[in-house]
């Protein structure tokens, strides 16, 4: 069933251990054209987070009962209903369908249609890869150990303890799929504390109903809007939490064991000296590292470093993304999303102008454009992509992040690459060189590490993902069992 404008808005309210309460301080959620309010949502203010935060431990009691085979096969059905079920967005009486679910997302953060179907699909394998997922997470470790809290790993006695009793989640707005990192906490037996983003709530709220309605008990959920008051209290009195924001934000946590902080990704692809010449093999492998998505998730590429043929390849990304342009967001061609914040899109657009003042940097894409780099169509404000080739990686728009598809290119010897990259959540290396393979292995610099032809935005189900939740969560006590005799 799809909603239309006369439809009633609905009212998301605050879920506290699962039941729904609702707060006299109720937002008003836009929609970005500015034709509606979207949505109204409970607000809960920081007296009553921290209230609640006193006493979480029932939702994990609850959990600790159910076998975690019990509570994969659940999580599995709970993707199946996330992805084609109706299921109610505050009480009963609003029912949402996928396609709800879709139009309502779209309205608020500027992403199309086309986009949050793949979000969904992603999200869904999340769901059904579960078991791939938490054997990556722990090595393999037989699912009965949580169960009993020891146990035997290729023939080693091993017991793990839970670090706190719910995960904590401040959640963004750029993408569905981040949502995808908290899921697997909820087979491992912790809660989940979830602070959605303020024009992203449908997707958390959505993935909960999932879980309910696939035999999840209430109290292993609680949904909190709150302003930066309530978001700091909940990330000041939680066990653990997963934190997304700026680096200005995240920073402020970063040496914070509680805190597993998700910034900027400043994913890069290094091109080797034995693989530079054969450029245009890696064009597409580009194009999607650094497109995919429209350009707003951490695992996109936002510099390529090559020793030669920089303009080359700079001119010939910008060429291949030029015929990206605004579009309706239910056109099924539409790739470029839009900013629910027109804000962003002029600081972003600011920061690149002020930094082509310095010397030593060109907008390649510049050239390709009728018009300027920020666009509005349908009072819905857009950045044109945008790849910036630049003479050296000190420069000041050479290992920027931003969230729509941009990229530096930057030419440096192999030698000098990974003294320069600095941190980087994801490394794709086209190259063959065993050398410098070896090299790549053991920078401390990159958190994920792909050798050959593949975009920095694939990931495998079986590999953690910028932390280990599973270690995260649990920590590992020496064990040892003696049996007793009478």
């Amino acid at each position: 069933m799809v909603r239309t404008l006369e439809s009633p808005v609905p009212s998301i309210p605050i879920l506290r251990s699962g039941r729904v309460y609702r707060s006299l301080d109720e937002a008003e959620l836009p929609a970005v054209d500015g034709s509606r309010v979207a949505a109204r949502v409970s607000m809960a203010n920081s007296g009553l987070v921290r209230r609640d935060l006193l006493d979480l431990n029932r939702g994990r009691d609850v959990l600790r009962e159910i076998p975690a085979r019990d509570l994969a096969a659940m999580c599995r059905r709970a993707g199946d209903i996330f992805l084609r079920d109706e299921l109610p967005v505050g009480v009963e009486e609003y029912p949402q369908s996928p396609e709800d679910y879709v139009r309502s997302l779209s309205a608020t953060s500027g992403l199309p249609f086309t986009l949050i179907r793949r979000n969904m699909a992603r999200l869904h394998e999340v769901f059904s890869e579960i078991e791939v997922i938490l054997g990556g997470l722990t090595r393999g470790l037989d699912l009965e150990v949580i169960d009993r809290g020891y146990g035997d790993q290729h023939g080693v006695p091993v017991s793990y303890a839970a670090t706190t009793n719910v995960l904590s989640v401040i959640l963004p707005s750029n993408s569905p799929a981040v949502n995808a990192l908290w899921i697997p906490s909820l087979v491992l037996k912790t809660p989940v504390l979830l602070k959605p983003g303020r024009e992203e709530p449908w997707t958390p709220w959505r993935i909960v109903q999932a879980f309910l309605r696939a035999g999840y008990p209430r109290e292993a959920f609680h949904f909190y809007p709150t302003d930066h008051e309530g978001g700091t209290a909940i990330i000041r009195r939680s066990g653990r939490v997963m934190m997304f924001g700026d680096d200005a934000t995240v920073s402020q946590y970063a040496q914070d064991e509680r805190v597993e902080v998700h910034g900027s990704g400043r994913s890069k692809i290094l091109i080797g000296e034995d693989a530079v010449d054969d450029w245009p093999e890696l064009i597409e492998i580009l194009v999607e590292s650094v497109s995919a998505n429209s350009g707003r998730s951490c695992i996109n590429a936002s510099a390529i470093v090559a020793p030669r043929h920089g303009k080359a390849i700079a001119e010939a990304l910008a060429q291949a993304l030029a015929g990206w342009e605004p579009k309706a967001a239910d056109d099924p061609s539409a790739v470029l999303s839009g900013f629910a914040n027109p804000q962003f899109a002029e600081f972003i657009d600011g920061a690149i102008e002020e930094g082509l003042t310095t010397p030593g940097a060109v907008d390649v894409s510049a050239a390709l454009r009728t018009g300027p780099r920020h666009v509005v169509r349908d009072n819905m404000h857009y950045l044109l992509p945008t790849i910036v080739c630049c003479q050296s990686f000190g420069h000041p728009l050479a290992n920027r992040e931003f969230l729509f598809p941009y990229a530096s290119v930057v030419e440096m010897p192999q030698a000098e690459m990974l003294e320069a990259i600095g941190p980087s959540l994801v490394v794709t290396a086209a190259t063959r060189d065993e050398g410098w393979i070896r090299q790549l292995l053991e920078s401390p610099w990159i958190d994920r590490l792909n050798i050959g032809k593949t975009p920095t935005n694939r990931v495998q189900w079986n590999q953690p993902h910028e932390g280990n939740l599973f270690e995260f969560l649990y920590k590992r006590r020496s064990f040892q069992l003696t049996p007793m005799h009478v």
